[in-house]
């Protein structure tokens, strides 16, 4: 990087200037742009646990399972009903929906592997332990775990692909919900976002984004504030806020903490990879385009004592609304070819 920062330093100083002329708060010790470039280089491997390491058998498990309806109740809903991978690996709907209708926005899976705790509210503590609370939900895939044993266990195709999967175990002890949450698991860390325009422009193409872009991206780190939480490579910081959305019975986190007053309405801080494709927004899916969810934080918000402090009125022209959703733009890369893996039957 630090090669870098000679090539970078006519870009900056153009940028930065641009930035000066609508944001009064810049200032000749501002940050130049190979310095605000810097957190969000993409990582070069994918992190996997000690306890439930990666192997190409356990991946192809979790694949099959992950697309495979027969682990719902009704035997026509699959992981991948929720997260489609042609949909940015969420769904386009405002409110998720199994074998019945929930009540929050599905999440997408994309950079998953680096979310330390997992759901809107936190309450996962590791990816394995995600896999059967949509299992067993009621409203989501409504099965039952010896049902889902049962069933995997009278297929032999998924008999031998568990005997590969896990060589170490006892042939008639592997199809067990452990081994089903490691295999889904490893296939989930395993989903990454496609390389965007912004990816190729912090790579050196000054070409690879338009000149709003890059005064939205200066915004972004700058007046709009957004890589207060949205910071790293996978455009966020894990943590959970009040943004002053969630309406009065809406908690989140504060229903496993009911004494932390910052976390009273407090939902996590969501990836910002593919997000020109994951309409609509917000834990409730209540804001329906990227312009409706700068308008919101423009706003600041409901005020209330559980609101982040890190939120408040931005006084954003529509100028500089406009850079920054040309920004937010730049996040999303090229659709990836996704071949739904042939079911054990």
């Amino acid at each position: 990087m630090i090669r870098r920062l000679g090539r970078w330093f006519g870009i900056a100083a153009a940028v930065l200037l641009c930035a000066a002329a609508s944001t009064p708060t810049t200032t000749p010790s501002s940050p130049t742009l190979a310095e605000l470039m810097e957190p969000y280089q993409r990582a070069e491997s994918i992190p996997f646990p000690p306890d439930d390491p990666y192997s190409e058998a356990k991946e192809q498990l979790g694949r099959m399972l992950f697309f495979d309806p027969i682990l719902s109740g009704t035997r026509n809903v699959s992981c991948a009903s929720c997260h489609n991978p042609g949909l940015s690996w969420a769904d386009g709907r405002k409110l998720a929906a199994g074998v019945g209708q929930m009540e929050l926005h599905t999440p997408t899976l994309i950079d998953v592997a680096w979310v330390p705790v997992l759901g809107w509210d936190g309450k996962y503590r590791s990816l394995e332990s995600v896999a059967f609370g949509p299992l067993l939900a009621p409203l989501n895939m409504n099965n039952t775990e010896p049902e889902i044993i049962s069933r995997l266990t009278g297929i032999p195709g998924y008999v031998q692909a568990f005997d590969q999967a896990f060589p170490g175990a006892e042939t008639d002890a592997k199809i067990t919900r452990p081994n089903i949450e490691q295999a889904i698991a490893t296939f989930e860390r395993t989903i990454q976002a496609a390389r965007a325009p912004f990816d190729r422009w912090i790579a050196g193409d000054d070409t690879a984004i338009s000149e709003s872009a890059k005064r939205g991206f200066v915004l972004f780190n700058g007046k709009a504030s957004c890589a207060d939480c949205h910071q790293g490579p996978s455009f966020t910081d894990f943590s959970f806020h009040d943004i002053g959305i969630a309406g009065e019975d809406d908690i989140g986190r504060g229903r496993l903490f009911p004494t932390g007053l910052k976390l009273q309405h407090a939902f996590k801080v969501p990836t910002l990879r593919d997000v020109a494709r994951r309409a609509p927004y917000m834990h409730d899916g209540s804001l329906p385009t990227l312009e409706a969810v700068i308008d919101e934080y423009n706003t600041g918000g409901i005020d209330r004592p559980s609101r982040s402090s890190l939120i408040h009125p931005l006084g954003l022209s529509a100028d500089e609304k406009r850079d920054l959703v040309t920004f937010l733009k730049t996040l999303t890369g090229d659709p990836t070819p996704f071949e739904v893996p042939t079911l054990p039957r």
